[in-house]
């Protein structure tokens, strides 16, 4: 069961996401709240953020997933750091089963999104340029470069185990190589590291 929360000043708003999850056996709606800060981090799995004014929230580390719900992605933008570990980017006008599977996504720790939306979060400032591989200190093997492809489709590491036939402890210590070679600390941060390098394509 994924415990989760609506985070919206919209009162119609959190009704409507109430109602249309309500069906699901394996998501429980635990609360609805105006802002981010009154979320249940005890209790809480996945926060539904259907608006953007939460922003300055995000400067403590959160214990839960975030799904946004947002079609102003530079609002957004600058919401994504180290610290929203897990996090997932949907249309306000998504449909029933785009939004429940973006819940489950993200309450499995994945890294989830509408294309069109995630591209536009990964294109680099204006001014920098993608530098390549080369820049890299330490250049990635190729298995390590497959594991960051499966990674970035949205595989967990049980998947990507199984996708390329080697345990799910080998994963992990691919993972940890990849983190030291990209200088990241999490997985939204390693895939966002490939696409600049060039290293992968959404």
């Amino acid at each position: 069961m994924i415990r989760v929360t609506i985070v919206s000043p919209n009162h119609a708003l959190r009704v409507g996401l109430r109602e249309m999850l309500s069906q699901q056996a394996d998501i429980e709606i635990i609360g609805e709240v105006v802002y981010l800060e009154d979320v249940n981090e005890r209790e809480t799995e996945v926060a539904i953020l259907a608006s953007v004014s939460s922003v300055r929230l995000l400067d403590d580390k959160k214990n839960f997933a975030i799904l946004f719900l947002t079609d102003n992605i530079e609002s957004v933008r600058g919401m994504l750091n180290a610290k929203t570990q897990v996090w997932g980017v949907l249309s306000l006008n998504t449909t029933e089963e785009e939004l429940v599977a973006g819940i489950r996504g993200v309450g499995e720790g994945l890294w989830v999104g509408v294309p069109s939306l995630v591209k536009s979060l990964m294109r680099l400032p204006k001014g920098e340029h993608v530098s390549g591989e080369e820049s890299l200190q330490e250049q990635l093997t190729s298995r390590e470069k497959e594991v960051l492809e499966k990674m970035a489709e949205g595989l967990a590491n049980k998947q990507i185990a199984l996708s390329l036939s080697i345990s799910e402890h080998t994963v992990k210590f691919h993972l940890s190589s990849l983190y030291a070679k990209l200088g990241v600390a999490s997985r939204t941060e390693a895939v966002k590291r490939g696409i600049e390098l060039g290293l992968i394509s959404l």
